[in-house]
């Protein structure tokens, strides 16, 4: 083909401007087959594989492993999400009776030993079970067990993925990947392995156990709307992150290797070589060892070897993979690089908000998918059960929680202080708001800046504001 009739066979602007040019299919884009199948077709022939490989790359990959570290000490923190009850009495005020007995009684149901069937898991653990289980295994699945012989008459068990078997389907049920639907498509039972059916050893006694739906919380993200089970959040990053490890451990053994001195030992006889030990299948082993030399036999002579790097844009490229693996994740470059190098203060911050908010959308997720659903059951149980000495009949007046996650230190203290404060003062924002920016309860920083002010009078201790504002009284008293 000339030239010529290379520009006649272009289409013309006006034939290009009726097709959207993502549905392209020249031959640049030939490789791209994209399927139209429902989520749930695709989900069921991957999910088993993508599992796995994702629980290999958090167990062996030191940056997937990051990430979970990031996820649960930013979505949860040391202290968890906090439950404030808001509950109000008829004159509008809150009713600090009863929301002090549902916070103490929930405090103390939250202990390790109390919350969840085993005994083992605080309910700290369990929110962070969820998410790093969410994140990496896609999906996991809380039993809320009533009539549990505790004190609370409740607890949770925590049940993994691969109890829901992804290639149980009955049509005539109206049961995919384990899970059974009313007409309307909402899930009605779940059909649970007893037993891990990855635990070989207790494969030929496990079944199936169909359970309400009313007494399982299914959580994961779902990115379809035909999605019924949930995929790893690594899925499009993790063959990114399998071939760093690759490219890396390359890396690694050629730079040793290039430090080494290494050769051949020859004879112009070709004499055979015995080496200084021998494998496991005898073949001669001589090795590299620093700041050795050897005194050679009459007649043998050494041929150096000494390799090249090929690998001095190791940095470079591995700083492009791994902004593509932080992208993937929703995190920033620098905090799953662990990497400050040319950051300045401007960019550390925009990265941070940036970061930050992908944090409190998942702390707004965690508490929607788990914390409420699963607080009204535990209050309505308390209160039937009169554990909480409160009617049952004014569950709604009392069922008012207020969940407070844990906040984010201030990037730049003055400003944001300042910011805050003038915010406060114009009426734009309120101290409950800031406070739980932070991730503090209001009402017991009050109580605590009270205790304070008690021991500082008891001491004889001032502020600078306090002295400040003394001697703006004083002052004034002069002057009349």
């Amino acid at each position: 083909m000339n030239i010529l009739n290379f520009f006649k066979s272009t289409p013309t602007p006006s034939k290009r401007n009726k097709r959207f040019y993502g549905a392209t299919t020249n031959n640049l884009f030939a490789s791209w087959n994209a399927s139209s199948s429902t989520a749930d077709s695709l989900i069921k022939k991957d999910l088993k594989v993508l599992r796995s490989r994702t629980r290999d790359l958090c167990r062996n990959n030191p940056h997937a492993k990051k990430f979970m570290t990031m996820l649960k000490n930013n979505v949860i923190g040391s202290s968890g999400i906090k439950l404030q009850n808001k509950s109000k009495d008829n004159n509008g005020n809150y009713d600090k009776t009863a929301n002090d007995l549902i916070e103490s009684s929930f405090k103390e149901f939250s202990k390790k030993g109390n919350c969840d069937v085993t005994g083992v898991y605080s309910l700290i653990d369990i929110q962070k079970l969820i998410v790093s289980t969410v994140a990496q295994d896609g999906e996991i699945l809380i039993r809320i067990v009533k009539n549990f012989p505790n004190k609370f008459g409740i607890a949770l068990q925590v049940i993994e993925a691969d109890h829901l078997d992804e290639q149980y389907n009955d049509v005539n049920q109206n049961i995919n990947m384990s899970i059974e639907y009313d007409r309307w498509e909402k899930p009605s039972y779940y059909h649970i392995w007893k037993n891990n059916p990855n635990n070989y050893e207790q494969q030929s006694n496990n079944k199936r156990e169909r359970v309400p739906a009313s007494q399982i919380l299914h959580i994961f993200t779902k990115d379809r709307i035909s999605q019924s089970r949930g995929v790893t959040w690594f899925h499009a990053v993790m063959n990114d992150l399998k071939m760093y490890d690759g490219f890396a451990e390359a890396a690694l053994v050629e730079k040793r290797l290039t430090a080494s001195k290494m050769g051949f030992y020859k004879t112009p006889q070709g004499e055979e070589y015995i080496g200084d030990d021998a494998d496991e299948i005898g073949n001669p082993v001589n090795e590299a060892t620093p700041a050795l030399f050897e005194v050679l036999p009459n007649g043998w002579d050494f041929e150096s070897f000494d390799p090249k790097s090929g690998n001095d844009n190791f940095v470079d490229f591995g700083k492009a993979i791994l902004r593509n693996i932080a992208s993937g994740l929703g995190v920033s470059y620098n905090s799953l690089a662990s990497d400050l190098e040319g950051v300045n203060y401007s960019s550390i911050r925009a990265g941070l908000i940036d970061e930050r908010d992908h944090w409190k959308s998942l702390q707004a997720w965690l508490i929607e998918a788990f914390m409420i659903p699963f607080y009204e059951e535990w209050l309505s149980m308390q209160l039937l059960t009169q554990n909480i000495p409160l009617p049952l009949s004014k569950y709604e007046k009392f069922n008012q929680p207020l969940f407070i996650s844990r906040g984010f230190a201030w990037v730049d203290p003055l400003k944001d202080v300042k910011a805050n404060t003038e915010a406060i003062n114009e009426g734009l924002k309120t101290a409950t708001q800031v406070l739980s920016e932070q991730g503090l309860d209001i009402e017991e920083v009050y109580q605590e800046l009270e205790k304070e002010k008690q021991l500082r009078e008891k001491y004889g201790i001032m502020t600078a504001s306090e002295i400040q504002n003394q001697g703006v009284t004083n002052a004034a008293q002069t002057t009349v």
